[in-house]
């Protein structure tokens, strides 16, 4: 028997072809359920997520720009103590060069030769002139004209371009995208920023070509003014509709509530300059971003009293009347000699932005809104750029951000008798518009620091006073710029050496190219 099946073996072999043995072999290879494809929408939202502000940016661009600061140093050390930590410095650009870059570029792969999709490769794009804005403007030259490229060319060493070689770009690509999206096209229903609504789409592009040419102010005024009359003749953001926000859930949540909702809850206080200035000048917005655990000793005496159950002698107040910002240039230690001059039991009581309200972790991010694109309309025409009138501009501004606070939710949102008073008492001084200007810009862009670090170095606005905290790693009054991650000197050496010898030491200290003295 064992003989005769080794015989029958053999014939089958000498009979069938040696190509039977494959027939079939890949579709039962195949799993029918598995996809062989993927929709670049998807790529556009995965880029839209990551795109979302960094909680890396509480410890540099918040704290430098004195909104929000932490009295704990070590791995929290950074721009509240004027220090170079670059475990933070790597959060930014892991965001935007590693993951959003990334994405854009393989959407534009994906789209740019498909006339059914000219739609979202357009707003790949913006999204990409956006993610490559806040990149520059945080570390100055970056890779930029071969970023992303290494999959698909095989670039693993990008050169690093000059910031104003990329500025240039991004203005020319916000231009050929923004015209090139056409209402009649397919509308990319899946995109969460504006469901595929072209004409909001087109609106960002604009009030973003608005934002770059306004970065072009102090070294070269021309061009900013030629840029700036493009974007508000191609129609800009007109109301808090055109806003380009993120609303969160619980499954695609706030990265900044995901940090002040967790280990760092009690680690992040209002600083005193941001609240002094709401508090002085009755600003509404203080009553829908601040809360204080007033006679709180601990973080679980916060934490307790947010629960609804608070400990004997703590009171959670979000009164404006009862908020108090935590001083700039202290820590953990040296803030016991001011918590007991004031008679405070501990610095736990000091404000924080409200963990409930505008961070939870289904709060909404904004990236570019009506609010900024006003004051910036507002500064333009205080400059005899644009046609209009500044003060009505500059109201329009503070209105549109005072009435996105009902974004958060109802408990933040701004009565109209409050926001109309406010407007009335606080007018437009052409004296002092550009101070002015300036201090609401920074207003509307809390919670946005990427954008309120950039305009604060770009105008000298507000006007603060340098954070007195000793033992500093900067020699002038101000962190201007980020420092590169220590694996790019690794993984890209000459490159980035080359941009250091360009650019200036890869310091604190070092400006961008815009930001000039």
């Amino acid at each position: 028997m064992k003989n005769l099946l080794k015989a029958l073996c053999i014939s089958l072999i000498i009979l069938s072809p040696l190509s039977s043995c494959d027939s079939g072999f890949d579709e039962m290879n195949i799993n029918p359920v598995q996809p062989t494809s993927l929709d670049p929408i998807y790529l556009m939202n995965r880029a839209a997520l990551f795109s979302t502000i960094s909680s890396t940016s509480l410890n540099y661009e918040s704290a430098i720009v004195q909104q929000i600061v932490s009295p704990n140093g070590g791995v929290l050390a950074g721009g509240n103590f004027n220090q170079l930590n670059r475990a933070f410095s790597i959060g930014t650009w892991n965001k935007y060069y590693r993951d959003v870059l990334k994405h854009t570029i393989d959407v534009k792969r994906f789209t740019r030769d498909n006339p059914g999709r000219n739609n979202l490769f357009q707003m790949a794009r913006i999204l990409q002139a956006l993610s490559a804005m806040i990149l520059t403007d945080t570390f100055g030259d970056v890779p930029y004209f071969e970023a992303g490229l290494g999959f698909l060319e095989g670039k693993i060493d990008p050169a690093y371009d000059r910031q104003e070689e990329i500025y240039l770009d991004i203005l020319n690509e916000l231009q050929e995208a923004t015209a090139a999206l056409n209402p009649s096209g397919r509308i990319e229903t899946g995109d969460i920023f504006y469901g595929g609504d072209v004409a909001k789409w087109r609106k960002l592009g604009y009030s973003l070509m608005l934002r770059a040419a306004m970065r072009h102010t102090k070294v070269n005024p021309t061009r900013a003014r030629e840029w700036v009359e493009r974007a508000v003749a191609g129609g800009v953001m007109a109301s808090n509709a055109d806003n380009m926000m993120i609303q969160h859930d619980f499954n695609y949540s706030n990265e900044l509530g995901n940090t002040l909702n967790a280990t760092e809850a009690n680690n992040y206080y209002l600083a005193e300059p941001f609240e002094q200035f709401l508090s002085e000048t009755n600003d509404p917005r203080l009553g829908s971003i601040a809360v204080r655990f007033i006679g709180a000793g601990s973080g679980p005496d916060q934490n307790n009293a947010l629960a609804g159950n608070p400990a004997p002698g703590v009171n959670l107040s979000r009164n404006p009347a009862d908020q108090m910002g935590f001083p700039m240039g202290y820590d953990n230690q040296t803030i016991g000699a001011v918590v007991q001059a004031r008679g405070l039991r501990s610095f736990y009581e000091f404000s924080q932005v409200d963990r409930t309200r505008m961070t939870a972790r289904d709060a909404p991010i904004f990236h570019v809104t009506y609010s900024q694109t006003s004051l910036l309309l507002a500064e333009a025409a205080h400059r005899g750029w644009i046609a209009g009138n500044a003060a009505d501009y500059y109201a329009q501004g503070i209105r549109a951000n005072m009435e996105q606070m009902a974004a958060y939710g109802e408990n933040t949102a701004i009565a109209e008798s409050a926001i109309d008073a406010y407007i009335e008492t606080h007018p437009l001084d052409e004296a002092n518009a550009m101070e002015q200007i300036g201090e609401q810009y920074w207003v509307a862009s809390f919670l946005n620091a990427y954008e309120g670090f950039a305009n604060f170095r770009r105008t000298g606005y507000p006007a603060l006073a340098p954070n007195p905290y000793p033992g500093k790693d900067i020699s002038g009054d101000f962190i201007r710029r980020l420092s590169y991650p220590d694996a790019e000197f690794s993984v890209n050496n000459a490159n980035i050496t080359a941009a250091v010898a360009r650019q200036g030491p890869d310091n604190l200290d070092t400006r961008v190219w815009w930001d000039t003295p």
